[in-house]
């Protein structure tokens, strides 16, 4: 009767730990740019944090009722989680530090960190500005107009469409 309860309380255990696991970066990368080759689009990859304000802004911007659709009909995004506070590493994608590293992010950029690949993970461009400093969420009429920028050269966003997009991000004074 006490090995029956041992072996359900590890079954029990070892559920809970499955069902709070977070999805392996690779897959939710290799999902979405299944889904863009599909659909003819480019994926849009958010690395982000729960802590992290202008990771939730940008999130906003994004899914927002005005560029929602802009961004949807262009993009497939991945969200992946990383950097976390230690009390909320589980809700880290694992490997995701690592595919941040690989696209020179991390923490000397800062969050949010973005790149724009093609669906076979070519990138397209990344969120870096010309200076070299990490945009994060595009805010300033300056970082908002590189941002545009990258997305008009990656999508077939108009130059309305993208106007959309500048009020959006933009914040104003």
């Amino acid at each position: 009767m006490k090995t029956k309860a041992i072996i359900a309380g590890f079954f029990l255990l070892v559920s809970i730990v499955t069902a709070n696991a977070q999805e392996q970066a690779s897959v939710i990368l290799q999902k979405a740019s299944t889904q863009a080759a599909k659909e003819k689009k480019n994926v849009f990859v958010m690395f982000h944090a729960s802590w992290c304000g202008w990771c939730k802004k940008m999130d906003k911007n994004m899914t927002g009722d005005a560029c929602a659709k802009l961004f949807g009909d262009n993009y497939v995004t991945a969200h992946l989680t990383v950097m976390e506070s230690p009390k909320n590493e589980a809700l880290e994608n694992p490997g995701g530090e690592d595919i941040l590293k690989k696209f020179k992010g991390g923490e000397q950029a800062g969050l949010p960190f973005w790149v724009i690949l093609d669906p076979k993970g070519n990138v397209l461009a990344d969120s870096y500005n010309a200076k070299g400093e990490n945009l994060g969420c595009p805010s300033t009429p300056e970082e908002v107009a590189e941002f545009t920028a990258k997305l008009k050269k990656t999508s077939k966003l108009t130059a309305s469409q993208l106007g959309v997009v500048k009020e959006t991000f933009t914040i104003k004074k």
